[in-house]
């Protein structure tokens, strides 16, 4: 049961990040779908910090490092999506499905050329970091405690108090209720939704890295994040853009998620002779139903997914 608890702070903690940062881009006016696409990207830049920063190095700065690396990167694949569709007015979810297929084909193809060039016969899309994991968890008796959790508290607790208690977040989602009507007071929206879609890239990425980190010390590419991008739009749907439903959500599908893991030591999950399948396909039903039974009551941002237009009243 301890394990239980501990894989599902870890699954919450990483779909809390990514929803957070899709509640940033949608309160702003775009909407992201290309969170999982971020996420592979900033555990790719995350991954690749950790592979080449000498081990000698003190954890702190290990763990620091890692985390801007992986920001970085996140925040300059989510620019494409602002510059497409703030400045272009591209449309919105057709570039977010096109970052979510690129980001995954493009980390696997870095990564073995970057393994080729030091072995001609490795060819795969892995990337190791066994020694630099070992920075970013503490124990405490049989209990795995790792940092991201401490992160992801402070970002929930940040998100709130920036949205509703600060200048900048009322008029972010202004913007992402009638941008027009925030234009008229002299609030730049253009400017706001860029605010909103790079944040959303910091936590799309600080999502990624804590994902591959949660249980192995090495990650194939080629794999993804296994649809977490996804469920991560369903739990902030279902926490209705708000950050504290959001957070209770995301405990909510990551206990399911969580479940897949350690069904197999929990006596009465067991005792039921389930399908280890059936488990692993929980949390993605659970997002199906959720968004079918909720979607016609769900108070989205009124203007998201609408090219900000000056000239509109």
């Amino acid at each position: 049961m301890l394990l239980l608890v501990q894989y599902t702070l870890i699954f919450a903690s990483v779909l809390l990040l990514v929803a957070l940062g899709g509640c940033y881009s949608e309160h702003s006016g775009v909407i992201n779908l290309g969170l999982e696409g971020i996420m592979v990207i900033g555990a790719l830049g995350g991954a690749l910090m950790m592979r080449y920063l000498p081990g000698s190095m003190p954890g702190f700065f290990m763990v620091l490092l890692t985390l801007l690396g992986a920001i970085l990167f996140g925040v300059a694949y989510s620019a494409l999506l602002a510059v497409a569709c703030i400045n272009f007015k591209a449309d919105q979810t057709i570039v977010g499905t096109a970052l979510n297929i690129l980001g995954t084909a493009l980390a696997t193809v870095l990564v073995k050329a970057m393994n080729m060039s030091v072995s001609q016969d490795d060819v795969s899309s892995t990337i190791q970091y066994v020694e630099q994991k070992k920075n970013f968890i503490m124990y405490f008796g049989s209990f795995e405690f790792n940092w991201f959790m401490v992160i992801t508290v402070i970002v929930l607790i940040i998100a709130y108090v920036v949205l509703y208690k600060t200048k900048f977040g009322l008029r972010m989602m202004a913007c992402g209720e009638h941008p027009q009507a925030a234009a008229s007071v002299g609030i730049n929206v253009y400017k706001m939704r860029w605010a909103g879609v790079l944040i959303s890239g910091v936590f799309g990425a600080l999502g990624g890295i804590s994902y591959i980190l949660a249980g192995v010390s090495e990650w194939k590419f080629e794999n993804g994040v296994a649809g977490f991008g996804f469920l991560a739009l369903a739990v902030m749907i279902f926490g209705q853009w708000k950050p504290l439903r959001i957070a209770l959500a995301a405990l909510l599908f990551g206990l399911f998620r969580a479940l897949s893991n350690v069904y197999i030591g929990i006596d009465f999950l067991a005792a039921l002779n389930i399908p280890s399948t059936v488990y692993n396909m929980m949390p993605y039903i659970i997002s199906l139903l959720v968004l079918a039974f909720t979607s016609r009551t769900s108070k989205a941002p009124k203007a998201e997914g609408i090219p900000y237009d000056p000239g509109q009243r």
